[in-house]
């Protein structure tokens, strides 16, 4: 087992840590919860993007909180305090989530999902439409273009060698670690993903997304992750089941693409939209709406959640 050592305290401007974490197993995989607000407050249940963590939202979540929620988030399994899996899949994500909306209440509740967190509630929204009372969509709505751009015959080739390379991938880190660094190096890593970021705000992201092992700072993510993938799920199967949504929804869309965004345009996206429901875009900004904008989207949301009570 890595050995820890003490923590360098980071701060940054309006992050709150959570006032409490739990822990709710998913069919036996512990999967870390942490919440903002007060305890009785009516939840609103916030899903991270793919490679982030419950903790993206420091800033986010204790704004959403003072306006009468209970903010409700989760690490994904393999990533920051959840536990990692034998196996991730898109599947396994969305029964995770399921896990702790049980745990969280009964009654149908109201969402927000960033990037790939987006996405999974989209796929929440449509099949268990009776668990979600609203939701906001922040940059995680897919495009109609296909992604890959190739016609369908070739896609079973690509699938044949995605699972492939998947395999040979999974057995090649089996037993790795992610490589250490300082907190500035892992925030100088972190910043070509997300170069609109500053630099400020990414070493926050390391103290509360990483581990300070005696070499230096890992992030706590699964190192036997890896972006992208193929896959079975197609851009089509959610937009043409977007439009029979039955709970009032919204769209935030950056407009600047990024290494880790949709590039989901609003004149493509609108027509698929459910009754009542709106795009909202942002000029100037990347795929991390929540966090270049986080005073505009935060009071956004609270208008469009309503009262709490």
């Amino acid at each position: 087992m890595t050995e820890l050592v003490e923590e360098e305290r980071v701060t940054f401007p309006g992050a709150v840590p959570p006032h409490r974490t739990r822990t709710v197993s998913s069919d036996g995989l512990g999967i870390a919860v942490h919440e903002w607000g007060d305890e009785g407050a009516p939840p609103v249940m916030v899903a991270h993007g793919g490679f982030d963590f419950a903790r993206t939202f420091d800033v986010f979540a204790p704004l959403i909180a003072a306006g009468g929620w209970r903010v409700v988030a989760w690490d994904h399994r393999g990533h920051g305090d959840s536990e990692h899996a034998h196996l991730s899949s898109w599947d396994a994500d969305v029964r995770d989530a399921m896990a702790v909306f049980d745990s969280t209440g009964p009654g149908p509740l109201a969402v927000i999902g960033h990037s790939k967190g987006g996405a999974l509630m989209l796929q929440l929204a449509e099949s268990c439409p009776h668990r979600i009372s609203r939701l906001v969509n922040i940059d995680g709505m897919p495009s109609p273009r296909p992604h890959p751009d190739v016609a369908d015959h070739q896609r079973t080739r690509l699938m044949a060698s995605e699972l492939s390379g998947w395999l040979d991938s999974r057995r090649t880190a089996a037993s790795a670690q992610r490589k250490p660094g300082t907190l500035d190096e892992l925030a100088q890593r972190r910043a070509r993903m997300n170069p609109r970021l500053s630099h400020e705000w990414l070493r926050y992201l390391v103290s509360v997304g990483a581990r300070h092992d005696v070499d230096g700072w890992r992030w706590k993510i699964d190192p036997t992750m890896r972006m992208g993938g193929f896959g079975p799920w197609r851009n089509s199967w959610s937009l043409e089941r977007l439009s029979g949504l039955a709970m009032p929804m919204i769209g935030l869309l950056g407009l600047i693409p990024e290494q880790m965004g949709w590039g989901t345009e609003p004149d493509e996206l609108a027509p698929y939209l459910p009754p009542g429901g709106r795009l909202v875009a942002y000029e100037d900004t990347g795929h991390f709406v929540h966090i270049e904008r986080t005073a505009e989207v935060a009071e956004l949301v609270l208008d469009f959640l309503g009262s709490p009570r």
